[in-house]
């Protein structure tokens, strides 16, 4: 049976999917940027299976009265804005205007969910928001304890310090616990590093922890240079393989060397090549949504692509636009393009057939802002497999 969810800050939907996935219904997501709900709305309006019961409300946050809308919500999701706190941009935190953390702490104080979850980018636990970043927690934990009028942040951030070595905790409050995921640790083709934050509420009593790992460089290693297992499946042939690094080939002689003749655990990294496997050149004409050739990519210092048989570089959104290594291929002949807006779909893990009816650059944001899907619905489902 679906649990009762609702979803803030929902973007283009890639954690909706996920949590949809999962075992989620979304009673209602709430998103600001027109162009991102336009993305949901065609989904919805096409029927995709997953969205197409959706409910997306296009509005400030700020302006939701969550008391007059909802009686029973389970679970509260999101990715707060992340601007505040990426590595990519001005990095204000909570002097940061687009800060949404404390409406994150809003809704779960107004509605009391069963549990949380929200996502966010790994500039969040540098050194200099080591205390924003503990405030966010402990609001989190206490929801209930609101900062008062004229209050500073680190006065308030005092008052629920006393509160959690105090031990005597107030009627609602969440049992909280957070973790940096590398996604391609859960069989994302993509290095993307995010913060997850997840809450139950203390009245419960219940216990979790984060999935395990299931997917490992090594094997990824092993099944190229020791088995040769992976050039078979994608029917590569020797003279187009390349050569390994030396510093590869020191990790392979390290591998044979530990594990002798038994594979390292796990399943293996998945690659650009396993991503866009099945998907014609888009130079040729295909019939398929979003998958039309864009021109002009070229490497330059620091931008030099995604490897094909290496998971791909963490796809980002960019603050005047597309960067230009994350979201193109580097081949193994030393040519370039950028990923369609399918393929970098497929890197996200996206449903083929949930379609961005927008630009290249502006569906390209959309998706560098998402939650990978697949890695939503790991999360998602090991959550709702605790709440039972």
């Amino acid at each position: 049976m679906a649990i009762h969810s609702i979803e803030l800050f929902t973007g283009a939907g890639g954690l909706a999917l996920g949590l949809e996935m999962a075992g989620c219904h979304h009673e209602a997501m709430f998103e600001f940027n027109g162009q991102a709900c336009d993305t949901i709305r065609y989904n919805i309006a096409h029927h995709q299976p997953l969205a197409e019961k959706w409910n997306i409300h296009q509005m400030d946050v700020r302006d939701v009265r969550y008391t007059e809308l909802f009686k029973s919500i389970e679970l509260v999701a999101g990715g707060p804005p992340c601007q505040p706190f990426s590595l990519g941009g001005k990095a204000r935190g909570r002097n940061d205007s687009r800060d949404m953390f404390p409406e994150a702490v809003r809704a779960v104080r107004e509605l009391c969910p069963k549990c949380f979850v929200f996502e966010n980018v790994k500039g969040l636990l540098r050194e200099s928001f080591a205390s924003y970043f503990n405030y966010i927690l402990l609001q989190l934990s206490f929801p209930s304890i609101i900062r008062r009028e004229n209050e500073d942040w680190s006065e308030h951030l005092a008052r629920l310090e006393k509160v959690q070595t105090s031990g005597r905790f107030p009627d609602l409050s969440y049992r909280v616990v957070f973790r940096l995921l590398n996604a391609a640790d859960y069989g994302i083709p993509q290095y993307r590093h995010r913060v997850f934050i997840v809450g139950f509420r203390s009245d419960l009593g219940l216990e979790w922890h984060f999935p395990k790992e299931t997917h490992s460089l090594n094997r990824l290693l092993w099944e190229q240079w020791v088995t040769g297992n992976y050039w078979e499946e994608h029917q590569v042939s020797r003279r187009h393989r390349g050569t390994p690094t030396p510093q590869v080939s020191a990790r392979v002689e390290w591998l044979k060397a530990h594990y002798g003749l038994i594979e390292p655990p796990g399943e293996r990294y998945l690659t650009v090549r396993d991503a866009l496997k099945g998907l014609p050149e888009p130079s040729s004409a295909n019939q398929i949504k979003n998958h039309e050739l864009r021109v002009g990519a070229r490497p330059y210092p620091g931008h030099t692509g995604s490897l094909l048989d290496e998971p791909s570089k963490a796809l980002k959104a960019g603050a005047h636009g597309v960067p230009g290594g994350e979201n193109m291929i580097a081949f193994s002949d030393g040519s370039y393009r950028y990923y369609t807006v399918r393929e970098a779909a497929r890197i996200q893990t996206f449903p083929d057939d949930y379609v961005f009816d927008s630009p290249w650059t502006e569906a390209m944001r959309q998706i560098g802002n998402a939650v990978p899907t697949r890695l939503a619905e790991t999360v998602g489902k090991s959550i709702l497999r605790q709440l039972g």
